[in-house]
């Protein structure tokens, strides 16, 4: 049988020609989009159940996503236009607005959505400044110290307990319709296999153009998901104007808010180093050394802090577009830019966004079965390609620790300071422990820059 051949990844995208970017960049911004206004919903529902009202103001879809665009636009420019990331609503921080929103002592007595929602922000803008601290010892100390403490033994499996965290996401959002799940799925796995030119690199779109086509047809026809519900409602599309301004709020600050909000950048910049380590591997670039993590960490904790300025939730790096990337090959920065630039003008398009808004839970769920798992496999092959030796017991330890860590943990961890509750996500902890974990056991063999053909499968390489 002839093997068949990788087909080389593309790293400048102009030489596809504007078309094909403008189209590669929309399905970037497909692949975001579910999760990004998702947070806001969420966000809402929060309020509405503590406070019997939902932010008007900050905090709505329009404005999350002109925060998305306007904060990954930032990022680029603080990593040298460099890095093929796009900054999305963080999920980290949900456990922190839902504290908000359920505080009802003090100042927070009989205070109103919009206004707890103003004090939540305050808490999202320190968080975000807490990244400058990191970037700069980081600038300090050197990245190839940090990274000694970075193995591929450590951040290979937290990779692969990144795209498994999120799978019961994809299952309960494809559920609520197979068939469009698997049409959604089909469609994507038939284009990345046997498609040719431009439709070979485009599958995520195409999954989600053909399986809406087959929802608009079967919801015509009058079918129904299985819990009776219609597949497609445009009920808020006709509602909604044409143009519009996002309506932004500006933050309110009060130490409560932030002794909530702030702890919780320590597990979301665990995370985005995962999340660098997997574009890097995807990529081939060594982006934890140039732009530098110091500057990917400065990039997303001012991204953050903008987003709560304007009114927004955190923004963090998304693996939704790493797998994009994994899929289509094309490693170009500019395409995410693209993405940005359309999730902006969206935000002052109320119909448009919420057009997009009524793609089926069950379509975004059999696109994420094809992402949320290539993340995974990303980190598999961090690990292969390093030829982790899983017959050392420390390895064998630090991997255990992490995948039940990063995927037992369904709550976090939860502990007070002040009065005040703190979540740890599970991904933080796994993180947290599998860092330790190598510090102190003894056997750590790993040199950033020492094994060069290691790091450079690796995608992390001096």
């Amino acid at each position: 049988m002839k093997e068949t051949t990788q087909a080389a990844p593309i790293r400048d995208a102009r030489k596809l020609g504007v078309p094909k970017m403008l189209i590669l960049g929309l399905q970037h911004m497909f692949a975001m989009f579910g999760a990004t206004i998702l947070v806001p919903i969420l966000i809402a529902s929060y309020f509405r159940d503590a406070v019997g009202e939902a932010p008007t103001t900050g905090l709505t879809v329009a404005v999350t996503l002109f925060a998305a665009g306007i904060g990954t636009l930032l990022f680029h420019v603080l990593a040298k236009m460099k890095v093929p990331a796009f900054l999305g609503s963080s999920f980290a921080f949900l456990g922190g607005f839902a504290t908000i929103a359920n505080l009802k002592s003090g100042i927070y007595a009989d205070m109103s959505a919009n206004d707890k929602a103003a004090y939540a922000c305050g808490g999202i803008v320190v968080a975000g400044l807490l990244y400058l601290v990191v970037a700069l010892i980081i600038k300090v100390v050197g990245v190839n110290k940090v990274m000694h403490f970075l193995p591929p033994v450590v951040t290979g499996p937290v990779i692969i307990c990144i795209g498994l965290s999120l799978s019961g996401s994809a299952i309960n959002n494809a559920k609520t319709n197979w068939g469009l799940a698997v049409i959604a799925l089909a469609t994507i796995i038939v284009f990345n296999i046997w498609g040719r030119g431009m439709f070979k690199i485009i599958p995520i779109l195409m999954g989600v153009l053909v399986s809406y086509a087959v929802a608009l047809v079967l919801n015509a026809a009058g079918v129904t998901n299985p819990d009776g519900s219609a597949i497609l409602n445009f009920a808020e599309v006709s509602k909604a104007a044409w143009i519009g301004v996002p309506h932004f709020q500006l933050p309110k600050f009060d130490l409560t808010a932030v002794l909530v909000m702030a702890p919780i950048s320590i597990a979301t910049m665990m995370e985005h180093v995962g999340d660098i380590s997997a574009i890097s591997a995807t990529t081939g670039n060594n982006y934890l050394a140039d732009p530098g993590l110091h500057r990917t960490l400065m990039g997303d904790g001012l991204a953050t802090s903008l987003a709560g300025f304007i009114g927004g939730p955190a923004n963090t790096t998304y693996g939704e577009n790493t797998g994009v990337l994994e899929l289509s090959k094309v490693y170009d920065p500019r395409v995410i830019r693209l993405a940005a630039i359309y999730a902006i003008i969206i935000s002052f398009i109320p119909k448009l966004s919420d057009l997009i808004g009524t793609m089926p839970a069950s379509i975004i769920g059999g696109v994420s079965f094809m992402l949320y798992g290539m993340i995974s496999a990303i980190g598999v092959r961090n690990i292969v390609e390093n030829k982790v030796d899983l017959t050392k017991s420390r390895n064998l330890i630090i991997c255990a620790v992490i995948f039940v860590s990063g995927l037992g943990f369904s709550d976090g961890i939860t502990f007070h300071i002040g009065g005040t509750s703190i979540t740890l996500t599970a991904l933080a902890i796994a993180a947290i422990a599998g860092i330790v974990l190598n510090a102190v056991l003894p056997g750590n063999d790993y040199e950033f820059g020492v094994n060069e053909k290691g790091d450079e499968n690796r995608g992390v390489h001096a």
